[in-house]
């Protein structure tokens, strides 16, 4: 078992390996990234994240769907668009993402745009800094499903409070909130600290934190979700999650 100070500089190395600009390359954040507008990111890096379960290269496949179905220009057509629009993303599918979900929740951002000035806004609306993030992400998911959603909507949102590791959440809250020196995370949202947030917990990110001795739990959920957050909070207090890109690559690429 490592020693505290071994953890930090073992953790610290692998950040550097794996936080530079070729993660891009190869991870649905590119989607985003190949916009400049604040608010195209935040559109398009929202319906990354959502797909992002399953093969990457079928998730990049089908954000690029996505984003030429709106014309290349999310923020213009989330503002502007209307039921007939809509109709277009007939016939989309992700895994159990369908059509009927894509529309639902293209109509559910406009609404958004109108009342909270957008998805930054809402969040922001629903955000206290005396709350757990986790009740922030409760608390907007439902919001987000409160314009007469169907039931299926709201399982494509993780709920912290029901114990659900709300990975892809996460995962877009990382990338909205914070903001380094290599330029993967965009760090475009303030309400939000770095230090407030919760790593994405995924098969590869838990592998490698429990041959670490950072999780104990055996199941991948809120509470393991906690409990490795905590112990990286241990180590960098002001940017845990910047190890989700040690964790991740450490495991993917068979360094641990």
């Amino acid at each position: 078992m490592l020693s505290q100070p071994e953890l930090k500089d073992y953790l610290d190395a692998q950040y550097k390996r794996y936080n530079s600009s070729f993660f891009i390359e190869t991870d649905p954040i590119q989607i985003p990234h190949s916009f400049t507008n604040k608010e195209d990111i935040a559109i398009s890096g929202f319906f990354a994240a959502t797909l992002a379960w399953g093969q990457r290269p079928t998730i990049i496949k089908n954000s690029k769907r996505l984003m030429e179905l709106m014309d290349e220009a999310p923020h213009d057509f989330i503002l502007n668009h209307t039921k007939k629009d809509r109709e277009r993303f007939t016939g989309f599918v992700h895994r159990t993402f369908n059509s009927d979900d894509c529309k639902y929740y293209l109509y559910a951002l406009q609404q958004l745009y109108k009342k909270y000035d957008g998805l930054e806004g809402s969040f922001k609306h629903v955000h206290n800094n005396k709350n757990d993030l986790s009740e922030t992400l409760h608390q907007w998911r439902k919001l987000f499903l409160s314009f007469k959603s169907e039931t299926r909507q709201g399982k494509h949102l993780g709920d912290p409070l029901k114990n659900s590791t709300a990975k892809r959440l996460l995962m877009y809250l990382r990338w909205m909130v914070r903001k380094d020196q290599s330029g993967i995370d965009f760090g475009l949202w303030k309400a939000i600290k770095p230090s407030e947030l919760y790593i994405p917990l995924d098969i590869h990110s838990a592998r490698s934190a429990r041959i670490l001795g950072l999780l104990t739990r055996t199941q991948n959920d809120w509470k393991a979700v906690n409990e490795l957050t905590e112990n990286l909070r241990k180590i960098d207090a002001k940017d845990p999650v910047k190890y989700d890109f040690a964790l991740y690559g450490s495991s993917v690429n068979k360094a641990i």
